[in-house]
């Protein structure tokens, strides 16, 4: 204080004698101060010197790590083929297609766009006789795949000149979803905007009807369009080609082998947040129960405990699962093949080069990779029985198989009978067909993969912070050959009891995140429509108005139209939906029981049968609509359910009503969760 009133003392009276400014104690701390200024400047680690042109070297690196062009004039590339692919599906055509081209003379690469920079996309003229082939996915309503979405985006935003760089395009799609076919056909048409060449038509595969056989069909004409372009001829080879060789481990640290993991070794034993679809978190079932009493059914309510995952959700989000395949059908394929499957092996890419190293994480066991990583339930492509037909001694089967896999419409009609019809999977294959005995390292090289199921979240994170909850139906029945088909995620799942002598079961998953959101103001109606298991993020929808309330906001009309077989059999949800009825948190509550009368009512007679108030809250009240379940059948019934109330109640023409609806569902008014 004395010094501060001297230094005011100082400057409001210029005839005072002037004291010193600074004290022998401000020079003091002023020179500590200094020196240690100095001795951090001078005497501190110095980073270590940068050899002469290191600089240049991440550079460099960098080209090399997102220029497919560069890598292809490295290899001797000339075809690309990129892909699109959410459930692996457009991953394996696109194998497929880089493995054709060296029959006809040219050198594939299979590439996915997320670790390229797809901006080089006009540059692949520089390559002669070059082409850059799309197999493309449609995800959701019409959207690109998870992997693709930077490259859609840049399609989007660029107007980079694509003159001179050939391309084809194959979509991947399914009839029942309105937007049929978005991505590919966005693909195409971009990419000629853009100025490209288009090599040959696109093609426009349909899951609902039989994809394979759409690819195939698309195939056999693209390759000779391929060889007309190029002035090629096929070389004539139209043997199997492998692209893996078997690596068999006689001595090798167990600690190296994988066990199931999806990406880091031993990452079920740590993990590590963030949790996705390479790095899956292990949830405790802390939940599992049957939800109907009767019937010849099983419907189940799944919970799993996420606490410590740093995991979020929101109502309306999926959650993926990664199942198991039954233990005693892999070890049915490890006896009928005659194969020791604790074997350690790994299968290495025969291309160096490939980005692609193994097919499956490598080193592991033939047990792991049938167990965990490959898809041995569902019925195998024709590609799969093309390959494996030559380990076939019977002449007859063998042409059978290869029969098959051709685009003859005789061999159309053979692989649908014998192997889709009837639900073959690769074990009743080799049951069936006695003398065909391939070597099971090819027949883990031609398998896809096993792939994540995705689950609508069956409950809201307001109320229930750490647990998602799952409900599904365990798939069960028998085929035309008399074998019993069980479905692998639900069968799985269905056996993860809580405790089990003590142990306690987990699931690997993760949460993808869903456009299907309640309204950002709780006071908008709501009106939910979802029969069976599509009542699932309902749910979740419900608890959440619930907890809305409970915090003293304005929550608007919540109606929930439902749809079950029998009353007394698959009410699902039957007390919670009651309970929240009581409570006012459910405006109203309309179940459609299918069969409990002679003739059956479906949860679009009930819309019907509302008409008036429906159209009111939709057209005057700013409700919005949710439809999560079948695509196939009821998600268009209630389409046409909804067309029909605007023309009745709103007096609009059919193309108004379907224009009016269709606003809606831009505006996020209309959303739907619904599959096939």
């Amino acid at each position: 204080l004395k010094k501060v009133q001297t230094f005011t003392d100082m400057l409001s009276d210029e005839e005072q004698t002037p004291e010193p400014l600074l004290g022998s104690l401000d020079i003091f701390l002023f020179s500590l101060i200094a020196g240690l200024l100095i001795y951090w400047f001078f005497f501190r680690k110095k980073p270590e010197p940068v050899p002469e042109m290191k600089p240049f070297t991440p550079v460099t690196q960098q080209i090399r790590e997102t220029s497919f062009i560069e890598k292809m004039k490295k290899t001797n590339r000339n075809v690309v083929v990129f892909y699109g692919s959410q459930t692996g599906t457009a991953e394996e055509f696109a194998n497929r297609l880089a493995k054709d081209a060296q029959r006809y003379g040219m050198k594939g690469m299979p590439t996915d766009p997320e670790e390229y920079d797809m901006s080089e996309l006009s540059r692949l003229k520089e390559i002669p006789n070059s082409m850059a082939v799309f197999c493309m996915a449609t995800y959701g309503e019409g959207d690109p795949t998870d992997n693709a979405q930077e490259f859609y985006d840049w399609m989007q935003g660029t107007d980079d000149d694509l003159a001179g760089v050939n391309f084809a395009v194959f979509g991947l799609g399914n009839k029942t979803y309105e937007h049929f076919n978005a991505t590919g056909k966005y693909t195409d048409k971009r990419l000629a905007e853009l100025g490209g060449n288009r090599v040959f038509d696109l093609g426009l595969g349909d899951d609902d009807s039989n994809l394979e056989e759409d690819f195939i069909s698309w195939k056999e004409q693209f390759w000779p369009a391929v060889c007309e372009f190029f002035g090629v001829e096929a070389t004539g080879e139209d043997s199997s080609i492998r692209q893996f060789e078997l690596v068999v481990h006689n001595d090798i640290n167990m600690n190296e082998v994988y066990t199931g993991e999806m990406g880091r070794l031993k990452s079920f034993q740590t993990q590590k947040p963030p949790f996705d679809s390479k790095n899956p978190f292990l949830a405790t079932v802390t939940g599992n129960r049957k939800l109907n009493e009767g019937g010849n059914r099983h419907l189940m309510h799944i919970e799993l405990d996420i606490t410590d995952s740093k995991i979020r959700y929101d109502s309306g989000d999926h959650v993926a699962v990664y199942p198991t395949n039954d233990a005693a059908v892999v070890n049915r394929i490890g006896e009928r093949l005659g194969v020791d499957l604790d074997t350690v092996i790994s299968l290495k890419n025969l291309d160096e080069e490939s980005n692609k190293k193994h097919p499956f994480p490598c080193p592991t066991t033939y047990r792991t990779a049938l167990t965990h990583y490959l898809d041995i339930n569902n019925t195998p492509r024709t590609n799969v029985l093309f390959e494996l037909a030559q380990y076939a001694s019977d002449p007859q089967e063998q042409e059978n198989m290869r029969k098959m896999a051709s685009a003859s419409p005789e061999g159309k009609a053979l692989y649908h009978s014998w192997v889709l019809d009837s639900e073959r999977n690769i074990l009743a294959i080799l049951e069936d067909l006695p003398s065909l005995n391939p070597p099971i390292d090819h027949l883990c090289e031609l398998l896809p993969r096993l792939q994540a199921r995705y689950y609508s979240i069956a409950s809201s994170s307001k109320v229930y912070p750490t647990s998602i909850h799952i409900c599904a139906v365990v798939i069960e029945y028998t085929t035309k050959t008399e074998r019993v088909f069980k479905g692998v995620a639900t069968n799985w799942l269905k056996n993860k009891e809580v405790t089990d002598n003590g142990h306690k079961h987990t699931v690997p998953m993760y949460v993808r995140r869903s456009q299907f959101r309640l309204p950002f103001k709780p006071s908008n109606p709501i009106i939910m429509i979802g029969p069976g298991t599509g009542i699932a993020p309902f749910m979740g929808f419900i608890q959440e108005r619930a907890w809305q309330k409970e915090q003293g906001k304005e929550v608007g009309e919540t109606i929930l139209y439902f749809g079950c077989r029998h009353k007394n059999e698959d009410f699902l949800y039957q007390q919670e939906l009651e309970e929240f009825e009581r409570a006012g948190v459910l405006t109203q509550l309309n179940v459609a029981f299918s069969r409990d009368q002679e003739h059956k009512i479906y949860v679009q007679h009930l819309l019907k049968k509302n008409k008036e108030q429906l159209w009111k809250l939709i057209h005057s009240n700013n409700a919005h609509i949710y439809v999560c379940g079948d695509a196939r059948n009821m998600a268009r019934d209630v389409h046409t359910a909804f067309y029909e109330i605007a023309e009745e109640v709103g007096s609009l023409t059919h193309t108004q009503a379907v224009d009016y609806f269709k606003k809606l569902m831009t505006k996020g008014r209309y959303s739907q969760d619904v599959w096939s």
